[in-house]
């Protein structure tokens, strides 16, 4: 691990300023702490209410057991992990530390690198506060995050591993299994993969530039928006443009309740599009990244009627141009044909549809999108003149 920690210090030209404690665990004690730090937090209400959500966006079965389903890939999937609030390394430890346990510490090292120089909470502002405000923004700091300490991880493989580690790692690769990622629903899978995928591409875009100089420099002016991420040649330039929903507590009802608000950005719209639980419901993976690209900024908010468990759903969107507009709305009329019959009665002259308790309307003016889900044509309505 020492040997490691210095090569990595090397290759990405930061320093450790402070040794880190590192935990030696068995797999099933590791399993166990991520588990139950993970649950501490994350309630049985907080995934009952998650569901309600993804559901009325298409995404999971009302029915489906999202709790268990983190449990199993915690379970499945962890092999070591960097805890930025106790500054400790937990890696997985056993008769062997083969080229996989290497590639790990090489990664989580990485963290402990980035948080010692830049600092996550302090100097990132990477907190769970402040992704409650707005977890668009701390999406595109956790790419940039795990991208940065995949690639170096890359970069410490391709210079240090031997051979015959190489030949284990090939190995390995093919031989894994993930049943359970393997199994969960796209949606899950790609939006746990994103920050990894997505972050690689963006630091590498990066690193092309001028080295580990541009990714230090990403550090100390974070991306904003997914779409900076998707999209890399528009950071740091391209910002989101800042929309504001009103408060509809009062306009709904004492039995309504503002459960979610916040930006939706281009990854989440783009998901929507295309990856529903339901494949009859998915638009094309061309037309949804086509739609989306022209993302300028969002707000969304979800009210839930504790009495009914019934769900509003509001989605203000601006593009960056009318046509990008007129993109997204063609794209949005398609999918919704795909998932409700279009309404004989559309709502104030606006495109309407109705299907299995929902219903939901759009609307377009200029570079602005509005999407409203309703339990009902009178609540879709109420909602609609109150935002139009």
């Amino acid at each position: 691990m020492l040997e490691i920690e210095d090569q990595v210090s090397q290759l990405r030209g930061l320093t450790l300023l402070e040794e880190v404690p590192k935990v030696i665990m068995t797999s099933e004690a590791l399993e166990d702490r991520v588990v139950n730090d993970f649950f501490a937090e994350y309630t049985d209400e907080d995934a009952r209410q998650d569901v309600i959500i993804m559901a009325l966006l298409g995404l999971l079965p009302a029915d489906f057991d999202l709790k268990n389903l983190y449990h199993q890939l915690y379970s499945e999937q962890i092999s070591g992990f960097y805890d930025s609030q106790t500054n400790e390394i937990f890696v997985v430890g056993g008769n062997v530390f083969g080229i996989n346990e290497k590639m790990t510490y090489a990664h989580e090292f990485t963290h402990v690198l980035q948080d010692q120089t830049f600092r996550f909470e302090e100097g990132l502002n990477y907190t769970d506060e402040a992704c409650e405000l707005d977890s668009e923004r701390c999406a595109a700091i956790q790419a940039l995050i795990e991208g940065d300490a995949s690639w170096t991880e890359s970069l410490w493989f391709q210079t240090y591993a031997t051979r015959s580690e190489y030949l284990d790692f090939l190995k390995t690769y093919t031989a894994f299994k993930s049943p359970v990622f393997d199994n969960a629903p796209s949606y899950v899978q790609m939006d746990l993969m994103f920050p990894y995928e997505y972050g690689f591409t963006f630091v590498e875009f990066l690193f092309e530039k001028n080295g580990f100089d541009s990714i230090d420099a990403a550090f100390l002016d974070p991306p904003v928006s997914t779409e900076q991420i998707l999209h890399p040649e528009r950071y740091p330039w391209d910002e989101p443009k800042k929309v504001t929903l009103p408060e509809l507590e009062n306009t709904l009802g004492e039995t309504w309740t503002l459960i979610d608000q916040n930006v939706m950005g281009e990854w989440s719209t783009y998901l929507i599009l295309s990856q529903a639980y339901d494949r009859d419901h998915r638009l094309n993976d061309d037309l949804a990244k086509k739609a989306t690209e022209g993302w300028g900024g969002d707000a969304y908010a979800i009210y839930l009627n504790e009495l009914t468990d019934e769900v509003i759903f509001i989605l203000d969107l601006v593009w960056d141009s009318a046509l990008d507009a007129d993109e997204f709305e063609f794209a949005l009329t398609k999918y919704a044909d795909k998932r409700w019959e279009v309404d004989s009665q559309p709502i104030a002259g606006q495109p309407t549809w109705s299907g299995r308790g929902e219903t939901t309307l759009v609307f377009q003016e200029g570079e602005r999108v509005l999407w409203v889900i309703a339990p009902n044509p009178g609540l879709a309505e109420v909602v609609f003149e109150a935002l139009k």
